[in-house]
């Protein structure tokens, strides 16, 4: 077809692909063919007046009157113009590569509306210059780094918990289920816990000395004065020591929360960045336990949706949805992936509850060992798809895309 010649000129090994994940929280943008992002940026931006800021440094550098805000919603872009910017800083500035150069894979979740992936290739052709383009699954691309056309994707990220089969390569839309009970989400419980034990979280930017106190003792820190800074970007740089708490202090049980349990852990302690530093025992399993059992520990004077559920229930009804012939090779296939899943005990508690729901069924959870593996899962598989040299016939062409329009990837990219 006359139409995919461009495109097959920058496939296989001649010309590098460029692979971008955008998540929630992060942006990952590297080369197809290596084994992992060479640029991760958050996805969060600054905005003062007219003024956009991107990248670590300059979103997390003080400035009076910079506001934080996110261009993501539900898992997918919403502001497309903030995300332009992000997308184009990644890889010229940081990556130094020339889209128009170089064809482009990026991913999306299943849900992603059809305006949203129009969109997507719009931006692609039209204001990146792209020779050629493809929207790839993240669940799919996901399953592809395990090596597995058939699996349970279970990923677990700031923003989104969804549980996605994958079968023979494709998703199976009718059992994809996602919502809201995420990495955030313990973050608002962890707030509440520092709340209302009088706790206050101090940036890192804003200590300019401190000394070390013992256990419970008030803090001892010289604090810098800066006026101006708004109620978002402190928001913003509170979360940092949130996700420094989870990963080093959190943890789930392997079994469905009690304080009997719980009360048999260990504490450990967590020293803020002003220096104050107390032992958390139950504490950092409860603040855990909403990702599986939402509506027993809502956060006081909220109301939640009484069908809302937690990962576990979500696996099982994913699960349920599908037809009964794949259901053993899914639950033998389960894939982690997403940063949250690096949560101490989420593994085990993944498949304790598992066992419970599918007896008599082998389950089998597929958990790279490594962080980096799990968190740039979606990014790695896309990246070694871009590699293939039999995928140059699925990308849409330039040629194709001028005679066609937008609408050509829900054709193209299923």
């Amino acid at each position: 077809m006359a139409s995919t010649a461009p495109a097959a000129i920058y496939g296989g090994d001649e010309i590098s692909a460029l692979v971008i994940d955008p998540g929630s929280s992060w942006t990952r943008v590297g080369f197809a063919g290596e084994d992992t992002p060479k640029v991760v940026i958050p996805t969060s931006y600054g905005k003062e007046g007219d003024h956009v800021y991107v990248g670590d440094n300059d979103v997390h550098a003080p400035r009076p009157g910079m506001e934080i805000a996110n261009p993501m919603i539900d898992g997918c872009v919403d502001d497309w113009d903030k995300t332009v910017k992000i997308w184009d800083f990644a890889l010229s500035k940081r990556l130094y590569a020339d889209p128009k150069e170089h064809p482009l894979l990026v991913t999306e979740p299943s849900w992603n509306p059809p305006k949203s992936r129009e969109r997507a290739a719009e931006v692609a052709f039209e204001e990146l210059g792209v020779p050629a383009f493809y929207l790839a699954k993240n669940a799919v691309c996901a399953a592809f780094a395990c090596a597995k056309p058939t699996a349970l994707v279970v990923d677990v990220g700031s923003a989104v918990a969804s549980v996605t089969p994958v079968i023979d390569g494709l998703v199976l839309k009718k059992a994809t289920f996602h919502n809201n009970l995420a990495g955030d989400n313990v973050n608002s419980h962890l707030k509440y816990l520092f709340n209302s034990r009088g706790i206050a979280l101090t940036p890192h930017f804003m200590i300019s000395k401190k000394i070390s106190v013992d256990v419970g003792q008030p803090p001892n820190a010289t604090l810098k004065s800066i006026e101006g800074l708004t109620s978002s970007f402190m928001e913003f740089e509170r979360e940092r020591i949130l996700h420094e708490f989870k990963e080093s202090t959190s943890q789930l049980l392997e079994l469905p929360y009690s304080d009997s349990v719980a009360n048999t852990k260990q504490p450990r302690s967590f020293e803020f960045p002003d220096g104050y530093n107390l032992n958390f025992g139950t504490e950092r399993f409860i603040t855990t336990e909403p990702l599986f059992q939402p509506q027993k520990y809502p956060l006081p004077d909220t109301s939640l949706d009484t069908n809302l559920q937690g990962i576990a229930e979500l696996i099982t009804s994913s699960v349920a949805a599908c037809d009964v012939d794949p259901r053993s090779t899914l639950v033998n296939n389960v894939v982690l992936i997403g940063g949250s899943t690096l949560l101490q005990g989420f593994t085990e508690r993944v498949n304790s509850e598992m066992i419970a729901s599918f007896q008599g069924m082998k389950i089998r959870i597929l958990a790279p060992g490594s962080s980096s593996e799990r968190k740039y899962a979606c990014w790695i598989g896309g990246s070694i798809l871009a590699s293939l040299g039999t995928f140059h016939q699925m990308w849409i062409g330039k040629k194709e895309y001028e005679e066609v329009g937008a609408v050509i990837v829900e054709k193209r990219c299923k």
